[in-house]
C-alpha cells in the first residue's frame, strides 16, 4: 500500500512517499517569507502550498494516482483522543475556519482531503497537537478559570513510544513510558498504558526551552504583565519567542550555547545546565504520576542530538529507569504508519465531531 504524507510547517511543507513502513523518498519544500507573507491567513496558502507539493510529485516522477490514502498533520482542533481521524467536508470547514486559532498544520488535512479527493481515496490526520488523554485530576490548575490544557507534540512522542514499546517486544498499551520531547518547545509526558495521561503545555509550562520560558514565578508575572512597560503582544512574544535560553544568552541555536561553553562562557554553561535540570525535574514529576512504575524514559527531538544535554539529563534521572535515547523527529514515518493502520484494519479510524 502506498501513503502520501503532508507536514506543512510554518516556512516549509514536507512531502513523503511511502509504501508499506519504506519511505521511498522524502521532499521538504520551502516558502521564502517574500512569498508566504502576502497571504494573511493560513487558510489562503492552500492553493500556493498545493501547486509546489503537485510540482514535487511531478519532478519525482510520482503520479499521484499511486497512492491508496492521503495522510496529513492535524491541526488546531478541540481536545480529542489520540489516534488516526478521516478527514471529511465537516472537519475541513473546521480547518479552514480555524476557531482554535490559526496554525500551519490546519492545512494537512486539508490539503490531504482535497488532494485524496482527486483520486477517490481516503484522506486522514494523525495525533494532532490537541490530543487529550489527561486524567481529570491532571487538569487542575489551582484556578477554576484556568484549567490546564493538553497541546503537546503527540503525533512525535506517540510515534516514538510505539517504536522504543516494539523495541521491549511489548505493545504501547502494555507499557509506562515518560517521553520527553527536546525542541523549539518542550513536552514531558507520562503514557500510561497507550494513554498520555498528563503532559505540560509546551506553550507556556513545564522546561523552560531554547526560546520558551515555560512555567513563570505567577506573582511576578502578574506585576510584570502590569508595569505599564509591555503590551500584551510583547508580553507573549517574550514568554513564546523570546525567553528561554534566548532571553539569557541571545541565541536560540544550541549548538552555538555548547561552542560558548568549550570556549569557558560559565554563563552559557550554567544556562544550559538550567535548561536541562528543568527537564529532569519534570520528568520526576512525571514519574510520581506513574507512582514511580515506569518501564523507560525516552528522549526525542532535535536537542537529543547534543551529547552535553543528553549527559546532563540522564545523570539526573536514570535512576527513575533506563534512559532510552532517539534523536531528531518521525513525524513524517508516524503520519504513514496511522493510515497504513487504518487501511490494514489493525485500528479503525475515528470521526472527529463537534
Amino acid at each position: 500500500m502506498k501513503v502520501l504524507a503532508i507536514n506543512p510547517g510554518s516556512t516549509s511543507t514536507k512531502i513523503a512517499d511511502y509504501e508499506n513502513e519504506t519511505c521511498l523518498w522524502k521532499q521538504g519544500i520551502d516558502h521564502p517569507s517574500s512569498e508566504i507573507n502576502v497571504f494573511s491567513r493560513v487558510g489562503d496558502q492552500y492553493e500556493y502550498r498545493i501547486a509546489l507539493v503537485l510540482k514535487t510529485l511531478e519532478e519525482k516522477g510520482t503520479s499521484l494516482e499511486e497512492f491508496d490514502a492521503v495522510v496529513g498533520r492535524g491541526g488546531m482542533l478541540k481536545p480529542l483522543v489520540g489516534g488516526t481521524y478521516l478527514v471529511d467536508d465537516y472537519l475541513v470547514n473546521i480547518l479552514q475556519d480555524a476557531p482554535g486559532g490559526e496554525h500551519a498544520s490546519n492545512l494537512g488535512g486539508i490539503m490531504a482531503y482535497h488532494l485524496g479527493q482527486r483520486i477517490h481515496v481516503p484522506a486522514y490526520i494523525v495525533d494532532p497537537v490537541t490530543v487529550d488523554e489527561m486524567d481529570p485530576v491532571a487538569r487542575l490548575s489551582g484556578l477554576p478559570e484556568l484549567p490546564r490544557l493538553s497541546q503537546s507534540h503527540a503525533l512525535n512522542m506517540k510515534a516514538v513510544a510505539r517504536k522504543v514499546a516494539h523495541q521491549m517486544g511489548k505493545a504501547y498499551q502494555d507499557v509506562n513510558l515518560i517521553v520527553v520531547h527536546l525542541g523549539g518547545g518542550i513536552s514531558v509526558a507520562p503514557h500510561c498504558k497507550g494513554k498520555m495521561i498528563d503532559v505540560n503545555n509546551a506553550n507556556n509550562e513545564g522546561p523552560y526551552s531554547v526560546e520558551r520560558c515555560g512555567t513563570l514565578p505567577v506573582y511576578q508575572l502578574v506585576k510584570l504583565c502590569y508595569s505599564g512597560k509591555y503590551s500584551e503582544k510583547e508580553v507573549l512574544t517574550k514568554i513564546l519567542k523570546e525567553g528561554g535560553m534566548f532571553a539569557y544568552l541571545g541565541t536560540k541555536d544550541a549548538r552555538e550555547a555548547e561552542e560558548r561553553i568549550l570556549k569557558g562562557d560559565l554563563t552559557a554553561k550554567l544556562v544550559l545546565e538550567g535548561l536541562c535540570y528543568q527537564v529532569a525535574k519534570e520528568i520526576g514529576a512525571m514519574a510520581t504520576v506513574l507512582a514511580g512504575e515506569v518501564d523507560r524514559i525516552i528522549l526525542t527531538g532535535g536537542l537529543a542530538y547534543s551529547e552535553f544535554i543528553v549527559r546532563e539529563i540522564i545523570q539526573r534521572v536514570s535512576f527513575i529507569a533506563q534512559v532510552i535515547v532517539s534523536p531528531g523527529e518521525e513525524e513524517m514515518t508516524a503520519l504513514a504508519l496511522g493510515a497504513l493502520r487504518v487501511l490494514r484494519g489493525e485500528e479503525k479510524a475515528m470521526t472527529y465531531e463537534a
